[in-house]
């Protein structure tokens, strides 16, 4: 049976809404513009086209920060030339040292709003090293939670009075007039309403054009971006006059094969995950993730050593428990249930990966609208951030950067008063309703199929003109298709939108690369008929505009001078050329029609193939409400759901609290957690002694999420103290955790842990003593622990209380503990598993390796197990040279990547001696790359 098609409402019944500043797409960027316009006083309408509390890519899960620049672990000046680097010197650096100078701070906004990153027993932020050079990487263990934080946010009271949400409504174009930008047009895609607006300043947030290449799995939706990001952002500043630059240079990632997600090895890396050919073989020698990483990927995949795969199947089991929780929890939920479907399991199977289909992405290549160092697009009063703006690698600390500019900005502007554009009105309302009129048309998803395969046919990598020319035609015949769409629904509006945004897009793209007549970026843009980088005619932007006519005009912008200095590039500034439009080849026919097919002469060259480098990224349970029996319950649960719609105080919610029904008490939890009222930690503390699991769980869950947020108070400590004698180990390890975080606890109430009958529970109680410099009870507790996993922990534990205490004033020489840490590190070394005793190893690289044990490093360098070996030449990096040098010399030629890589590490912090500098240098011509690139580094 047809379903009723949707009437076409009358332009003249259009809903309007007015406001200073309006922000379309309620995202990571958009949530964060909206918040600090707010902040500066203006009215705020935001507009998402679902539901802001579940859009956007960040509310799929994030598992860290691949762009913390944290003081005292990195500079800001080393991380923007690392970005230019790996953008090919083709960067406004000044947009990347907006989130290099300002991430830090936007990291301590996160953190005070709840969202929590990985920090040691210390308190201090857990960078990682993942790329050769620099610290960036930050984890965030509840990354999953972070749109909830956002969300909590946007609906605190004073939040509420200055920030109205429209769910549902799906903005089309950016209205302008007097060439600014004046508000936006769109409709809700529930009811089907026409709505406009009137704004003094316009933000676009919309993400990534995630939907643009086809996936190799033929489902729409499977795609490594958010799929619902479509490239709306992209398609409305184009269509507003705003200039779009780096189109060429396409986002392709990484991914799992036959699935939309990504490896992770961001994640992996930390735990010894690493990527590897099928001969086990590190390959990629570039340093930072970049196409030109992706083209050693991608020749790798399809050369004899591949598949290429992430290794995980050498890791012990604790690593392989802390990356499933992280992997198939935060990152990707439905991650585990697809390695289970093909009977894989991390511990017996290695992760075989692939390439994704094309997209455009700032955040994550170069491709966007450009901005400069506040947000603004080259229209007047209208803005763009997050993934959609042109900054170079800004991930998910730069979106919230520039969304944070773009509000603070835009603030300035008080609503337009004048009319709106009537022609532009008609234009999106004939955008929008278009395929009501021929509701048995092609459907969406046949079109929009249609149109993306011909982007992977001729846009993808590797490029060609003539492929890029057939792809230029295919898109113009595309309007024929597109005109004909049918819909009868307001969803079935929004997807047909979207489809011309894609097809907008997907030009863009197309005759951005047909203009770049060079190969720069590695695989985001290889073109095969032009293969070598040509900085003398393309060290340049390439920009493009619509032109009054309607044609697609491009010009190039030299690069500006740098602020930061890299070797390899000298940008000089000077004027743009103006390149005007771009066209299509001839490619009708097949060479000329007049003249026969010519063979190529016998041995004929291959075009030159451009080189490296050319000159010319325990569970916690998530609190939800089960299924209900019971009408009391039910009515219960409604109450609730409405209460937290009112921001209730503590005393509003305590009778549910205490509920009789466990259903009822636990959905409390949720509430308390979201609205967040003096006095939650103690009441969430006084929920950890609940007679329900269930309830329990959802108040550990609760307190580790708002840790940061929570004041650290007496009433709290008392009751997490409490919490530590309950039988449930999910409460009793959660309580030990908070009460590390907010510094409530102290040798003594920390110590009984350590004979808890639980593993986690005693893993956390060594946390908490190494966060007060417990080394007397962690050295008692060493070898006495029937658990590796306990014993491990302490040996790592020691060495950070060791490198601490000289940051504390504490001499080595009048410091008891030194001994006992020694002694302990000393008894470790004897332990009968292997984890252990490399671990017992890799501490002394930390504590200090005195001369007996330097001869036990020498000796475990021939033990069976790769990971002592590896241990013992971390311990041999602070040893005595003369000793140490010539044993790390023999083990680079070890038979494991991992040991000579930690042999190669240890060198070069006896680089000061010529033996070791010799040693390096043999180390260069290494098989393995990391291997390779660290010899290479340290010379």
């Amino acid at each position: 049976m047809a379903v009723p098609s949707l009437a076409v409402p009358p332009l003249a019944d259009a809903e309007e809404l007015t406001c200073d500043v309006l922000v379309i797409g309620g995202g990571t960027a958009g949530t964060m513009a909206a918040l600090t316009a707010a902040e500066h006083g203006a009215d705020v309408l935001l507009l998402e086209k679902a539901h802001v509390r579940h859009s956007g890519a960040l509310a799929m899960g994030m598992d860290g920060v691949n762009n913390a620049v944290i003081p005292g672990r990195a500079e800001p000046d080393d991380y923007v030339a690392e970005i230019t680097r790996a953008n090919d010197g083709i960067v406004d650096q000044s947009t990347v040292r907006q989130t290099a100078t300002r991430g830090f701070g936007m990291v301590q906004r996160l953190e005070s709003y709840g969202v929590k990153f990985e920090k040691d027993e210390h308190g201090d932020y857990a960078v990682r090293q993942v790329h050769r050079s620099g610290s960036y990487v930050l984890p965030m263990p509840e990354g999953k939670d972070v749109k909830k934080v956002l969300y909590r946010q946007l609906r605190r009271r004073e939040m509420r009075e200055r920030i109205r949400i429209e769910n549902r409504v799906m903005p089309v174009r950016v209205l302008t007039a007097d060439g600014r930008a004046v508000g936006a047009a769109g409709f809700n895609t529930r009811t089907g309403q026409f709505v406009q607006v009137r704004a003094g300043a316009v933000i676009l947030a919309t993400g990534a054009c995630g939907r643009l290449g086809l996936p190799a799995s033929g489902y729409l939706y499977g795609t490594y971006e958010n799929p619902t990001n479509a490239g709306d952002g992209y398609a409305m500043a184009y269509h507003a006059g705003a200039e779009l630059t780096g189109i060429e240079c396409f986002q392709i990632n990484p991914l799992i094969k036959d699935y939309n997600g990504p490896a992770c090895a961001y994640v992996a890396n930390p735990f010894g995950g690493y990527q590897v050919n099928r001969h086990g073989e590190r390959f990629v020698d570039s340093d930072y993730w970049s196409g030109q990483m992706m083209a050693e990927f991608a020749a790798e995949v399809a050369s004899d050593r591949g598949p290429v795969y992430l290794k995980l199947s050498h890791l012990p089991e604790e690593s392989v428990s802390a990356l499933e929780t992280i992997l198939h929890s935060t990152e990707r939920p439905t991650r585990g249930t697809f390695h289970s479907g093909r009977g894989h399991d991390y511990r017996t199977h290695d992760i075989e990966m692939h390439i994704s289909e094309i997209g455009l992405c700032g955040g994550h290549s170069a491709s966007g609208v450009r901005v400069d160092d506040h947000a603004r697009t080259t229209v007047p009063r209208l803005y763009a951030a997050g993934d959609l703006a042109c900054v170079p690698h800004n991930y998910m600390i730069g979106a919230f950067v520039f969304g944070d500019l773009a509000g603070a900005d835009a603030s300035q502007y008080s609503a337009y008063e004048g009319e709106l554009p009537g022609d532009q009105l008609r234009a999106a309302h004939e955008l929008i309703y278009r395929p009501l009129r021929n509701p048995d048309g092609p459907p969406q998803p046949q079109v929009e199929y249609k149109l993306r395969r011909f982007v992977n046919d001729y846009v993808a990598p590797p490029k060609s003109g003539a492929r890029l020319s057939l792809a230029l035609e295919s898109f113009e015949r595309m309007h024929t298709d597109i005109a004909g769409m049918g819909a009868r629904t307001a969803h079935e509006l929004m997807r047909c939108a979207e489809v011309t945004f894609i097809r907008d897009c997907a030009e863009m793209a197309a005759r951005s690369s047909l203009a770049r007549t060079e190969s720069r970026w590695g695989l985001y843009h290889d073109r095969i008929d032009h293969p070598r980088r040509d900085d003398a005619s393309w060290f340049h932007h390439l920009d493009l505009h619509k032109s009054p006519s309607g044609a697609m005009e491009f010009t190039a912008r030299p690069v500006a001078p740098y602020l930061v200095p890299v070797d390899g590039f000298d940008p000089v500034g000077g004027p743009s050329r103006a390149l005007g439009e771009v066209h299509a080849e001839d490619v009708a026919t097949a060479g000329s029609r007049d003249v026969a097919p010519v063979a190529a002469p016998a041995g004929a060259a291959e075009p030159e193939r451009a080189g490296p480098n050319p000159t010319t990224t325990s569970p916690v349970p998530q609190v939800a409400t089960t299924a209900l029996t019971g009408e009391q319950s039910s009515a219960r649960l409604l109450e609730l759901v409405a209460l937290a719609e009112e921001e209730p105080e503590l005393d509003a919610l305590q009778p549910y609290l205490t509920d009789p029904e466990a259903t009822v008490r636990r959905e409390a939890v949720a509430v308390l957690t979201e609205t967040l009222p003096p006095g939650t930690g103690t009441a969430l503390a006084n929920a950890l002694r609940d007679a329900h699991a269930e309830v329990r769980a959802a108040a550990a869950a609760s307190l580790r999420e708002l840790v940061e947020t929570l004041p650290a108070e007496p009433d709290l400590r008392d009751g997490l103290a409490a919490a530590l004698a309950e039988p449930d180990p999910v409460v009793r390890a959660a309580a030990l955790d908070v009460l590390r975080a907010l510094r409530l606890g102290d040798t003594g109430l920390f110590a009984g842990s350590l004979a808890d009958s639980d593993i986690a529970v005693r893993i956390e109680a060594v946390r908490a003593l190494v966060s007060v410099d417990a080394a007397g009870e962690l050295a008692r507790a060493a070898v006495g622990d029937p658990s590796r996993e306990v014993r491990v922990a302490i040996a790592k534990g020691l060495a950070t209380v060791s490198a601490e205490r000289p940051a504390r004033d504490i001499p080595a020489a009048a410091d008891p503990a030194a001994d006992a840490i020694e002694a302990a590190l000393t008894g470790l070394l004897d332990d009968p598993d292997a984890l252990v005793r490399a671990a017992a190893y890799g501490a002394l690289g930390t504590t200090g390796c005195p001369g007996p044990l330097t001869a036990r490093a020498v000796a475990a360098l021939a033990e069976a197990a790769w990971q002592v070996r590896a241990g013992a030449a971390t311990a041999l990096s602070v040893a005595d040279p003369d000793v140490a040098v010539p044993a790390l010399a023999k083990a680079l030629a070890d038979s494991n990547a991992d040991v000579r890589k930690a042999a190669v590490l240890a060198l070069t912090r006896h680089r000061a001696t010529e033996e070791a500098r010799a040693a390096l240098a043999t180390a260069t011509t290494d098989s393995d790359a990391d291997v390779r690139a660290y010899a290479g580094r340290a010379l």
